[in-house]
């Protein structure tokens, strides 16, 4: 039945990327929203695609997603869209902007999907079912040093301007770091291509449908204190591809 949903839910997020990509290094308007981030008609058009599938697909679960908030179900599943994670990054022509899709039953995250539009790339994962690129299967790295790690900085600037100090602990950390933004990172651990992923001022939709991705591949996420990720989470994400590094960068970013 997950792997069904999970073919489904790859099936929706793929098609869907048709939008974006119509878009993607063309003029287009652009309008802010309250947090003076950009919005633009390829998000609000790709959110409305896939919300339409969905409500087709599986007519009794809720959904929710960033541009178009909540709509009630009548069962006890959600789903929850990103329609294009990484705004800033598709209105500058950067190809990282991802698409994120999560279903959560009763609250726990059973299915993720991060999909790639530019790269042609969809990451997905179901909860006891392992985890998948492009449909070959993936899994997290088996780094326990952190000394030894490939270390990605999500959100920078925010961290920096947020504590100085802490930002100047991170910036030391690890065999090789990279300053980044938005989901991608996150699906590298998946693939076990880096270690560890830093990130903070994320929404629910930016964490959640991440969470069954990451752990299908072996991976561990959880907020900077070691809790797990639920809707009401302060938008501090620590990826990391072992306990032994998640367990080292919370004591980091505690000291």
């Amino acid at each position: 039945m997950t792997q069904t949903l999970l073919a489904q839910a790859i099936a929706i997020a793929e098609r869907a990327s048709a939008i974006p990509m119509a878009h993607f290094r063309k003029p287009m308007e652009l309008v802010a929203k309250e947090d003076d981030s950009p919005v633009t008609i390829a998000d609000r058009g790709t959110e409305r695609f896939i919300r339409d599938a969905l409500a087709e697909a599986f007519p009794q679960d809720g959904i929710f997603g960033e541009e178009y908030g909540v709509t009630e179900g009548q069962s006890d599943a959600t789903w929850i869209i990103d329609p294009i994670d990484g705004t800033r990054s598709f209105i500058t022509g950067h190809p990282l902007f991802g698409m994120l899709l999560g279903r959560l039953v009763a609250g726990v995250p059973q299915i993720g999907v991060v999909r790639m539009p530019a790269l042609n790339e969809t990451f997905a994962g179901a909860r006891g079912q392992g985890a998948t690129l492009n449909g070959a299967p993936i899994a997290v790295r088996q780094t326990r040093d952190l000394a030894q790690a490939m270390v990605y900085i999500n959100e920078a600037e925010k961290i920096e301007a947020a504590d100085p100090v802490r930002f100047a602990r991170l910036c030391r950390v690890g065999h090789t770091r990279r300053m980044a933004y938005d989901c991608y990172p996150h699906a590298l651990v998946a693939a076990g291509q880096i270690d560890v992923v830093v990130d903070c001022g994320l929404q629910p939709y930016d964490y959640l449908p991440l969470i069954a991705l990451v752990e299908a591949a072996g991976g561990l996420i959880c907020d900077w204190q070691g809790k797990a990720l639920t809707l009401e989470s302060d938008g501090r994400v620590i990826t990391a591809a072992t306990p032994e590094l998640r367990d080292a960068m919370i004591a980091l970013l505690a000291a």
